[in-house]
């Protein structure tokens, strides 16, 4: 495929991609919501408190995306690891772990248990196969060589956190137990999977000797012009009898709900923050974070450690530097009073011990 046309094509996907956050939702037939959270609408899911979802992002932006989805960007040194570093770094700690395999996606390993998060592991986070938003890091552990997965959570339905390839190329689907916001589990169920547990804001499960609660983020949901946020988003505390994690797939920044959160936890040994894709910040501030509100999120939940998410994996996202966020999150987190232990970017295919924190 020549130049033009890979451009042509990969602008239309990502239009199509973006519009499905930006077309209104299909008109429904009034129900009364007396009785439902505010988060309900009559339609599907709405940000409490109210924050519009997903503005209209304009001609030209969508034309940066599919410029930018061409190119590969000069990677540094050591920003991903070999597969052959990736799976013997992983077979090496048998205990408490966690592994980045890039943008959302994490293998925690916690009580014996282990956690997929947000799995998006093929090459675009698009509905098509050959265009839109793609990697331009391989992924560093195969599909087919990951250890064995008790617990898939997923924060909400975008290409980039639920990638249908992946869902369909797990193993064992019978027996992974997989935790969704609600409307999330006929995604599962149509494709093989049984163990498929929806949640609403507030509401926990027990998996695996595993509590997992979904709580509040301030984003939207949709996979086409169509399904604009009849899906819900949602945060997770992950808590075992080893840790309490917090894992945020995307969300904008809203100090009453993540205050909420530390308050109702008290505090975190880990929370998991993107930190990438925020600019123009005037398009994205109601869906994403900075890196120094991430740092603002760790503060108000009171976690002794930050990981920084959502970054370094995907091109054609948003108009930041593709390495920026990194710099900005250490930064920030300095400012802040978190030293170099208790900020980490990982490289991604890298597993570092969950070790536990002093007081």
């Amino acid at each position: 495929m020549c130049l033009t046309k890979y451009f042509i094509s990969t602008f239309l996907v990502l239009v199509a991609l973006v519009a499905c956050s930006t077309t209104p939702p299909e008109s429904s037939k009034e129900i009364s919501l007396d009785s439902k959270p505010k988060h309900h609408t009559s339609s599907g899911y709405q940000n409490d408190p109210f924050v519009e979802t997903a503005s209209s992002k304009g001609i030209f932006f969508y034309m940066r995306r599919a410029w930018d989805s061409i190119f590969v960007p000069k990677i540094p040194d050591r920003h991903v690891l070999t597969e052959l570093e990736s799976i013997q770094l992983l077979n090496s700690i048998d205990s408490e772990r966690i592994t980045w395999l890039g943008h959302a996606s994490f293998l925690i390993k916690t009580s014996g248990v282990t956690i997929l998060t947000d799995p998006f592991l093929s090459k675009f986070a698009s509905p098509v196969s050959w265009a839109g938003p793609k990697r331009f890091v391989d992924l560093p552990i195969p599909i087919n060589k990951l250890p064995p997965i008790d617990i898939v959570i997923v924060s909400h339905n975008h290409y980039d956190h639920l990638d249908d390839k992946t869902i369909r190329k797990l193993e064992n689907k019978n027996s992974i137990n997989v935790v969704v916001p609600l409307g999330l589990k006929s995604f599962f169920i149509e494709r093989g999977y049984s163990k498929v547990t929806e949640l609403d804001w507030g509401q926990s499960v027990s998996v695996e000797g595993i509590e997992i609660t979904a709580e509040s983020a301030v984003h939207d949901s949709a996979r086409s012009t169509s399904d604009r946020n009849k899906t819900l988003w949602a945060s997770w505390v992950i808590e075992s009898s080893q840790k309490r994690i917090l894992f945020i797939g995307d969300t904008a920044y809203s100090e009453t709900i993540f205050n909420l959160v530390g308050n109702k936890y008290d505090s975190f040994d880990f929370a998991i923050l993107p930190i990438g894709a925020y600019e123009p910040r005037e398009l994205l501030w109601m869906s994403h974070i900075t890196p120094e509100e991430a740092v603002s999120i760790g503060i108000d939940v009171r976690a002794k450690t930050l990981i920084a998410s959502h970054w370094g994996t995907i091109s054609s996202l948003s108009d930041e530097p593709i390495f920026e966020p990194p710099i900005r999150f250490k930064k920030a987190g300095h400012d802040r009073g978190f030293s170099d232990r208790d900020l980490w970017t990982m490289k991604v295919g890298e597993t570092k011990t969950l070790e536990t924190i002093k007081n």
